[in-house]
């Protein structure tokens, strides 16, 4: 499941079973943890195994779902990882944590485990450097979005390797399928400028019902 936007507060939350199909969407003005779970909710209400659930790391949401296998999906863990050290970082460190989240769908749970134990091993005490504001008086961490990407990754790992955990229910590691159909509907009302509010839903209404 996955939210996608087409303008300020106008996005279409997306509930998807893996490889058969959309089975549910609503358009909202803003994602939240609550929308999710009435998704759930109703989807089980209408007699809907989950046997599993894949999603972004939105705060609070792993929590309310843990009553379900849950694999945050690793497109998303690799993008909170960029947007802290950016898609060309300088720093030796921050090279070589990139390296590791680049190596994150491409091995399996212990292998990864052991290279960002491994990083944090060399770097770690330099993460935890803090500088005092000569203003202030104040101490900071003095390399924070460093830090910050090394903290989601460790923190988030063991839902990253959900479906390394639970072969049985063969679970895909990323949402992307989901992110493929939101790029290709957001092409297509892209070819469509000048629509209304009203006619956009319409499109997209069409587009989800349709799509495999």
């Amino acid at each position: 499941m996955d939210t996608t936007y087409f303008g300020k507060s106008f996005g279409v939350m997306v509930f998807r079973a893996s490889g058969s199909g959309n089975l549910l969407w609503k358009f909202v003005k803003y994602e939240t943890v609550a929308l999710y779970l009435e998704g759930v909710k109703f989807l089980e209400g209408l007699g809907i195994a989950i046997q599993a659930i894949i999603c972004d790391g939105r705060r609070g949401l792993f929590k309310s779902l843990s009553d379900y296998p849950i694999q945050m999906c690793q497109f998303h863990q690799a993008a909170i990882v960029r947007r802290y050290i950016t898609s060309n970082p300088k720093n030796q460190a921050a090279i070589e944590l990139k390296e590791i989240t680049h190596l994150m769908s491409k091995t399996d749970k212990e292998s990864f485990f052991g290279l960002l134990q491994d990083w944090f091993d060399r770097w770690g005490n330099y993460i935890n450097q803090r500088i005092t504001d000569p203003n202030t008086g104040k101490s900071r961490y003095a390399h924070r979005r460093l830090r910050s990407a090394y903290r989601s990754l460790d923190e988030n790992k063991e839902l990253l390797f959900t479906w390394y955990d639970h072969p049985d229910l063969n679970i895909p590691n990323t949402n992307n399928q989901l992110e493929g159909i939101f790029t290709d509907l957001k092409n297509k009302l892209r070819n469509h400028n000048g629509l209304s509010r009203k006619r956009k839903e319409k499109l997209i209404n069409d587009y989800l019902s349709n799509v495999k």
